[in-house]
């Protein structure tokens, strides 16, 4: 998710260096007018698009997003080359038995995929994805790729 604050002109999204750290404190960086943008996860972001206090651009999903079917995604905005949609997963320690991540899994996804944990899930700007502990990782695994050789084009250090 790109917002900007209702009044600043996309023109001037520059410099965002400084940007405090966390989505929350950025996206009250960008309603106060100290930043001129952030990129933030949809779920705090989109009550602050509702109530007029942030200018959605666009949202870095495939597809758009169900509580704000009006912003584009990045790829309808001119954007095809850019990904980056944000994702949230549940997590066990290594060494977990089969058995109790084949029962979470099962559970989770029962849970996530009820009609009422969907609209309430929308509604904070999630879309659930009942897979496998499987296809999560391969997720994962392609997003390490991806981001790795990124950063590594772009010589960033930690730091």
């Amino acid at each position: 998710m790109a917002a900007v604050g209702q009044n600043e002109p996309c023109h001037s999204l520059v410099g965002t260096a400084g940007l405090p750290g966390g989505g929350g404190p950025a996206i009250a960086a960008v309603v106060a007018g100290h930043a001129p943008i952030s990129f933030a996860a949809l779920a705090p972001a989109a009550p602050h698009i509702q109530a007029g206090n942030l200018r959605a651009l666009a949202v870095m999903s495939k597809a758009r997003a169900q509580s704000l079917p009006a912003v584009p995604t990045i790829a309808d905005a001119g954007y095809p080359e850019i990904k980056g949609d944000a994702w949230v997963g549940v997590f066990v320690p290594a060494g977990t038995p089969k058995q109790i991540v084949t029962l979470l899994n099962r559970e989770i996804a029962t849970f996530v995929t009820l009609a009422e944990m969907k609209d309430r899930l929308a509604a904070l700007g999630f879309e659930p994805v009942a897979n496998t502990p499987e296809e999560f990782a391969d997720r994962i695994n392609e997003d390490i790729g991806a981001w790795g050789k990124l950063i590594r084009a772009a010589n960033l250090k930690p730091g």
